[in-house]
């Protein structure tokens, strides 16, 4: 005769299962660890940095002005967090740091330097197309002598922090984790829609088009980290992208304009063109210098080398 007892629920088995699946821990589950890890010190960060206002940089600036020091500072900090929380991850987890998408042996490697390339001119043929229907011009120097350098290694050092930060933060420990349980596509566009809308609630002066390219930024990202298997191609691409915007060209990223950038360049033209107050990344020709860039990279990088390790020994293609 069947023993009754076994066709009965099992109660504790059915909780364990909604915890733990074949791979351990499920991602819903670690996902909240981390977000637990890093939001509780980020939401005490804003008191934190009260306590030095150096890190705002030199005082007396006009409104959505910015410094090396005011956008890397809270970035580096956040960076720290972020790092701090993921390696937590790891021991729990039982995984290398590396894994998680910067591996220390291939910092500002090739894949650095072809995406710094690839960020570069994109924001080049974006302001190139602008210039030749007459919606933007380079008016003249706005630094001289020393501060040229002094300018150019801090904004350099600072949009290196800051690409470290928003491509580590954004496509690091979160849609790697999120890959174990939705896959790589789905996580890429949740995250990147996320964020999207995030900027466009949180920036006044962003517009729907400005908040399309914010997607298609981050769309474009996870394909380097797709098909390059790290985040060292998308920190070059961010990294100069941003340096050539703000730095050498001295237009607003995100409506935020920049002290002591190199050029003083000026807009004229309709909103579609320019980007208005936001900056290029609301004109309608990045998007479209976007899908350039995309399918150069897809030219020279075809494979697919993302992976997510469930053991030690069994590594899984994130399909």
């Amino acid at each position: 005769m069947t023993d009754p007892s076994h066709s009965r629920p099992q109660p504790a088995a059915s909780w364990k299962s909604i915890i733990v699946g074949t791979n351990g821990l499920r991602a819903g589950w670690r996902l909240l660890i981390f977000l637990a890890l890093a939001g509780v010190p980020l939401a005490v960060l804003p008191s934190i940095l009260r306590l030095f206002p150096s890190l705002g940089g030199p005082g007396g600036l006009p409104p959505g002005t910015i410094t090396p020091a005011g956008l890397g500072g809270g970035d580096a900090i956040i960076l720290t967090v972020i790092c701090i929380a993921t390696w937590i991850m790891g021991r729990i987890e039982h995984r290398k740091f590396s894994e998680y998408g910067l591996p220390p042996r291939q910092a500002f490697g090739k894949e650095f330097w072809f995406g710094a390339l690839l960020g570069f001119l994109a924001i080049n043929g974006t302001l190139l197309a602008m210039f030749l229907l007459h919606g933007f011009r380079v008016v003249g120097l706005t630094i001289h002598g020393t501060t040229i350098l002094s300018s150019l290694v801090a904004w350099t050092i600072t949009f290196l922090v800051v690409a470290l930060f928003e491509e580590f933060g954004f496509r690091g420990y979160v849609p790697y984790t999120l890959t174990s349980g939705i896959r790589f596509w789905p996580a890429a566009f949740v995250i990147s829609g996320l964020f999207g809308l995030g900027h466009l609630l949180a920036d006044v002066n962003e517009n729907v088009v400005g908040s399309i390219a914010v997607v298609m930024f981050g769309l474009l990202l996870c394909l380097f980290l797709w098909r390059t298997g790290n985040l060292w191609c998308a920190v070059g691409f961010h990294m100069a992208y941003d340096w050539g915007e703000t730095f050498f060209y001295g237009v607003p990223d995100s409506g935020l304009s920049p002290r002591n950038s190199l050029l003083t360049s000026a807009f004229s033209g309709p909103h579609w063109l320019t980007g208005g107050k936001v900056g290029p990344e609301a004109s309608v020709l990045t998007p479209i210098a976007l899908l350039v860039v995309a399918l150069i990279f897809s030219r020279r990088y075809r494979e697919n080398r993302y992976q997510i390790l469930r053991s030690r020994s069994l590594p899984v293609a994130a399909s």
